[in-house]
């Protein structure tokens, strides 16, 4: 049976087929719900249901808790309708949402930015226009069809320079499927094929407020998207960008954010290092990247924040933000779960002490 999904407020409507999840729906019909992992384990989709049941499939209890459930919260990434719908999401918007597509793309270019990260340039097939909002991303879909979700490190509007094609920036994991072949064996021209654009991570531009730009590892890829559509469209507002590794060589595009930084006067930088050695010669802020932003910012109440990186560090800082006068409307976020995190990887509660913290830096954007 067919059920009806509407929601408020804007009062948006679309149709669910059975056994059919609620964001699956709503991506196949166009309408913007906001998501990020599409499989219960980030909880980005979480909206609450005013009106209606739903099945929830498989999900972890750290994006829905049986509390949230039973308060009439729902994943719409793995719940199925039962009856027709009536949800509550601030963030669907009335237009802006484009088609989801799947492409092949060609290896144009791969440049070692460190130890452990690659930039990955992809050309497009000629004379096709591919949109999508800065900050959002691409699923590979490799030969057994198994997928890998990875963020678009420009802006739309740098599509039309000669030779720029999709950039994206890859961690290498040991043993990860994806990742150990674009290390070892990936070459260029090699063509791979590409599903998207996913996430609803990307700039609201009807707001005047300060941004706090949040990136961890090779989170910093969505982020340097929002930089560069910043800049073009020639949005004023303040920004702050706080980026954080555990080593100073983690910040592997410090040299970029630099020559950003003299070309945009209202965008300023705070690098963060949690784990520095001797060797390192360090002089900078240390410690947590999410827990530097609160010392310069002890109340966010008048702020937005845009949030990218390890799913744990994404966590932290939603919740401590909060403490700190975030609302909870304006704090955006892109978690890079990995397979281990989408089985349960990831610990289940809301309290991360600082050495769950720095374990996650160590391991984010793993590939598995």
């Amino acid at each position: 049976m067919v059920f009806s999904v509407t929601v408020q407020p804007s009062g948006r409507t679309f149709t669910v087929h059975p056994d059919e999840a609620i964001l699956a729906a709503g991506i196949r019909t166009g309408i913007a719900l906001p998501y990020g992992c599409k499989d219960g384990a980030c909880g980005s989709c979480k909206c609450r249901k005013l009106e209606g049941t739903v099945v929830h499939g498989p999900h972890q209890s750290k994006a829905l808790s049986a509390d949230e459930e039973a308060a009439g919260f729902v994943l719409t990434c793995c719940a199925v309708p039962q009856t027709d719908l009536v949800l509550e999401s601030k963030q669907v918007t009335l237009a802006g949402a484009y088609p989801v597509r799947k492409m092949p793309a060609r290896v144009a270019a791969l440049e070692k930015k460190s130890h452990d990260v690659v930039l990955l340039r992809l050309q497009l097939p000629a004379n096709d226009t591919f949109l999508f909002h800065a900050g959002q991303y691409v699923e590979f879909i490799l030969r057994d069809g198994t997928r890998r979700s990875y963020s678009m490190a420009n802006a739309p509007h740098t599509l039309a320079e000669p030779g720029t094609g999709l950039e994206l920036h890859i961690r290498h994991m040991p043993g990860g499927k994806f990742t150990s072949h674009v290390f070892e064996t990936m070459k260029e021209k090699e063509i791979l094929r590409l599903e998207g654009p996913y996430g609803s991570f990307y700039l609201r531009e009807d707001s005047s407020k300060p941004i706090i730009l949040l990136a961890s590892g090779t989170g910093f890829a969505p982020i340097k998207a929002l930089i560069e559509h910043l800049q073009f469209k020639g949005i004023s507002r303040p920004a702050t960008l706080y980026w954080g590794g555990r080593r100073p060589a983690d910040l592997y595009m410090e040299h970029w954010v630099k020559t950003k930084l003299a070309e945009m006067p209202n965008l300023r930088y705070v690098p963060v290092v949690s784990d520095a050695q001797p060797e390192d010669g360090w002089t900078g802020r240390t410690g947590f990247v999410h827990k530097a932003v609160m010392d310069d910012h002890p109340d966010l109440s008048g702020h937005q924040v845009y949030a990218c990186g390890a799913p744990i560090v994404v966590d932290s800082a939603r919740l401590d933000f909060g403490y700190h006068g975030l609302p909870e409307e304006e704090f955006f976020a892109d978690a890079f779960t990995s397979e281990a995190d989408k089985h349960g990887g990831q610990d289940g509660g809301h309290f991360f002490s600082d050495a769950m913290i720095a374990a996650a830096i160590r391991n984010q954007n793993a590939d598995g």
